[in-house]
């Protein structure tokens, strides 16, 4: 394990990315990340109906669209750029971060 001690944590947050463009995978990052409780806070049984009857069916194919024209040869602009930053603030942090 890295000696931690006396160093000074960042945390970034990233809510996700579908895996691909793909209608099919919109539709399962959507289903993951809004059936998360703190999300949509409802009741489960009303959550589920809510994103799996109305939201990832009819909002899937419409997203899919827009993350095909935002899709790069890296793969998702949020991922990537999400990773550039990592890498840029631990340079520019040095050391003393993690």
């Amino acid at each position: 394990m890295n000696n931690i001690k006396g160093k000074t944590g960042v945390l970034l947050v990233n809510l996700g990315t579908p895996d691909s463009p793909r209608t099919k995978d919109v539709r399962k990052y959507l289903r993951e990340f809004l059936m998360d409780k703190r999300v949509i806070d409802i009741p489960f049984i009303t959550r589920w109906m809510l994103v799996n009857l109305i939201i990832a069916p009819f909002r899937a194919p419409k997203s899919a669209k827009i993350y095909q024209e935002l899709w790069e040869e890296r793969g998702s602009p949020l991922m990537f750029y999400g990773e550039d930053v990592k890498s840029l603030l631990q340079t520019a942090l040095g050391d003393k971060y993690i």
